[in-house]
């Protein structure tokens, strides 16, 4: 089928949740994709961080393929090979002592939250449940956790929002100081936020939070759904920062390209999730679990956190050369490992869509940020073919 046929046949069937889309993408390799028609594009967005390890790395289609033929899916209702091993390894790779396994990034943000507030009500209080989140947040799509991103656009039409939530701006920590009252029981925030921008935080910003929290007796729950598994140069974004949370979750890149998610905790917060309290039908799975071992060990292997903070460092120059070249379309750069904004004082949707047309996949956020998420495998020949089609875009503008 052709593009058209593509188009045609999913207008038709499909809800239209997305808007429109320029691509029907069939075939990918490594960095690079392919749609129907035969054209080819650089992939920097990476199935918006999905694809760490670019696109159906032999490893992880090796685990899947001999996974698949043995078994591919039975119930937590036992014993599962696989996702044991995946636990280990997550938890010999971090500070945490216990994983649960879910499907997606909202899903691991929604036990998180349950967690925090069933902790508190137990151990600490039983008054506690509010959580302080961050304005241009993004938790996820779900009733609650799209109640904890604090941006209105996501609330409309689907009030009354869950209550319990805080909102306070972003890299604030008066702010946050002020907003802690005898009903909170925990701080929700990102690493740095993709979504809402591509915000990083101050010097001592998280590490402020950190100390907050011991103050007042709350938890911290890092939402790393996309900082995990290396992007910003560390296996954990938290690492980067030389502070802990208590909880923390993750997904994206986990498995690979394959749906899974998972929120980690130390034992004894672990505990108040007992039996019967949460569950996930398909958590952690053989077959996603054994994608998701492939996938952490090859980036472990291979120190793909360092080629990130390398490759990083230099997209993030070669972005400001841009600047200088363009100071009336660009204001600047952000961002750090493989989580960078191009920030232009236009509107950065054409540009995102031009750049799609000349090869390149990435996505405008917050109507004026050229997003770019690449797989953590890049090189300098890819950074170099990225910003050549963006310079060639904005000399257009």
């Amino acid at each position: 089928m052709d593009t058209a046929e593509i188009k045609k046949m999913a207008t038709k069937y499909i809800i239209n949740t997305y808007g429109e889309r320029q691509l029907a993408l069939v075939r990918g390799k490594g960095c690079y994709v392919w749609d129907a028609d035969g054209g080819k594009y650089l992939d920097f967005l990476g199935g918006l961080a999905v694809n760490g390890l670019g696109h159906c790395h032999p490893k992880v289609v090796e685990a899947v393929q001999e996974q698949a033929e043995k078994l591919l899916h039975v119930s937590n209702l036992y014993y599962i090979e696989p996702q044991a091993k995946l636990a280990k390894l997550l938890i010999d790779n971090s500070t945490m002592e216990q994983c649960f396994f879910c499907n997606s990034g909202a899903e691991a943000n929604e036990a998180a939250i349950k967690l925090a507030r069933k902790y508190t009500k137990e151990k600490i209080a039983a008054n506690r449940f509010s959580i302080i989140t961050m304005e241009n947040s993004f938790h996820g799509r779900t009733l609650t956790t799209i109640t904890a991103t604090a941006q209105p656009k996501y609330h409309k039409g689907f009030e009354p929002m869950t209550p319990g939530f805080k909102y306070v701006p972003f890299d604030d920590l008066e702010a946050v100081k002020n907003a802690i009252d005898n009903e909170t029981c925990a701080i929700l925030v990102e690493p740095i936020q993709s979504e809402g921008g591509v915000n990083v935080p101050s010097p001592g910003y998280l590490e402020g939070l950190r100390a907050l929290c011991d103050e007042n007796n709350l938890l911290l729950v890092f939402d790393e759904v996309q900082t995990a598994m290396g992007r910003l140069g560390k296996f954990f974004g938290y690492q980067s920062y030389g502070i802990e949370p208590d909880i923390l979750t993750m997904a994206k890149s986990l498995g690979g390209g394959v749906p899974i998610g998972a929120m980690l905790t130390k034992r004894h917060i672990a505990e108040s999730l007992g039996p019967g309290t949460h569950a996930a039908t398909f958590g952690g799975n053989p077959l996603v679990s054994a994608a998701a071992i492939a996938a952490v060990t090859t980036v472990i292997e291979e120190n793909l956190p360092g080629n990130a903070a390398k490759m990083g460092e230099y997209f993030m120059g070669k972005l400001l050369d841009l600047k200088d070249k363009f100071p009336q379309v660009i204001e600047g750069v952000r961002g750090r490992g493989l989580i960078i904004g191009l920030v232009l004082k236009i509107d950065g949707k054409p540009v995102a869509s031009n750049c799609i047309d000349n090869g390149l996949l990435t996505i405008c956020t917050m109507d004026h940020v050229l997003r770019f998420l690449p797989p953590l495998i890049i090189s300098e020949k890819h950074v170099d073919e990225a910003v050549e089609i963006v310079e060639k875009v904005l000399s257009d503008v």
